[in-house]
């Protein structure tokens, strides 16, 4: 069977190229045909999201599994609600999906999750009740991931003075739950920290520099600066960095290493955090075979495939705790 997909958006259509017809229904195990899994990232063409595509493609190649890439061009939900409609209709046995809008992506998962397609989000979750997805591939523990970004700018603000958080769009559903555990964190251990009100650029990593060159501007006291994205972070560091204020504002978020490195190495940015987005990909892929063929996943602590310690806890699949990058480390990361 071939792998390529022609998605036909202008008139409504879905061909798999090289089959005469596309299955009525999800493929059933154990019948030779290997499972087709269509993984929907935020968007495409941004770096984080084609490091998940290739540990998901190494999974795929291991598993024999028919992998189905594609995304929206821009970040919009509404978009991949087009997308997952085709997939339906084509009728694969698996979606792994990174969504937009936890609220909004939720009916046409259940309208998935009903017709027999195993759901798994990554990166960011659905509303797990009302989508009713079987699993949510966690990069790392929110609290712990959202306490330690904190500590990092907190730290190097000395406990007080303005800080700023650049997210992505308000809906979005990683960096929110994020934030619902770093503004009372602040609040609590340090109450000096006085926050600006959040920026939202989307993921635009033009506009995340200009909003954050404007804050600066505009707040000549800024101290502390958190970019909640891939995007968000370089553009609030570039921003730092022609401001001309490199020591002045302390700046982490999450981004990748091969994003930041120049900015670490100049000092604009002595901390970040991640994890390893490929190993991400890598794992939805898996837990998307195993619920297909198992129809639940094995409680506790595990390895799933060359993911080391994988923690399973009900539908919620943590690939680990954050990375913490640096000067001392970044150059050992060639994601």
């Amino acid at each position: 069977m071939s792998r390529t997909v022609a998605v036909c958006f202008a008139l409504g259509i879905v061909v798999l190229a090289g089959c005469s017809k596309p299955s009525d229904g999800p493929t059933e195990p154990g019948f030779g045909k290997p499972l087709r899994i269509g993984m929907l990232p935020k968007l495409k063409g941004i770096s984080y999201f084609q490091a998940c595509e290739r540990g998901a493609k190494d999974a795929a190649k291991e598993l024999n599994v028919d992998l189905i890439y594609d995304g929206p061009t821009d970040n919009r939900v509404e978009d991949q609600v087009q997308m997952l409609n085709e997939w339906i209709q084509l009728g694969i046995d698996a979606i792994c999906i990174a969504p937009n809008d936890p609220e909004t992506i939720s009916p046409i998962l259940k309208r998935a999750r009903e017709k027999g397609i195993i759901v798994v989000t990554y990166d960011a979750d659905a509303n797990a009740e009302t989508s009713t997805r079987q699993a949510f591939c966690n990069q790392t523990p929110t609290d712990e991931l959202a306490k330690t970004m904190v500590d990092i700018v907190a730290n190097q603000m000395g406990g007080e003075g303005k800080a700023v958080i650049v997210s992505t769009s308000p809906s979005a559903p990683n960096q929110n739950a994020w934030m619902s555990f770093m503004l009372p964190y602040l609040k609590e251990k340090y109450p000096k920290i006085t926050l600006l009100e959040t920026l939202y650029p989307a993921e635009d990593i033009s506009r995340a520099r200009q909003m954050t060159a404007d804050v600066i501007a505009s707040h000549p006291d800024l101290k502390g600066i958190w970019g909640l994205s891939s995007v968000a972070l370089p553009g609030a560091a570039e921003a730092v960095r022609q401001s001309k204020k490199i020591g002045q504002i302390a700046v982490t978020g999450v981004t990748l290493p091969s994003e930041l490195r120049e900015y670490v190495k100049d000092g604009t940015v002595k901390e970040f955090c991640l994890w390893n987005p490929e190993d991400l990909g890598y794992l939805a892929i898996h837990v998307a075979k195993v619920l297909k063929e198992k129809g639940a996943l094995k409680e506790g602590a595990q390895d799933i495939g060359r993911v080391k310690g994988v923690r399973v806890n009900g539908t919620e699949v943590i690939l680990g705790p954050p990375i913490i990058f640096s000067k001392d480390n970044i150059d050992s990361y060639k994601f």
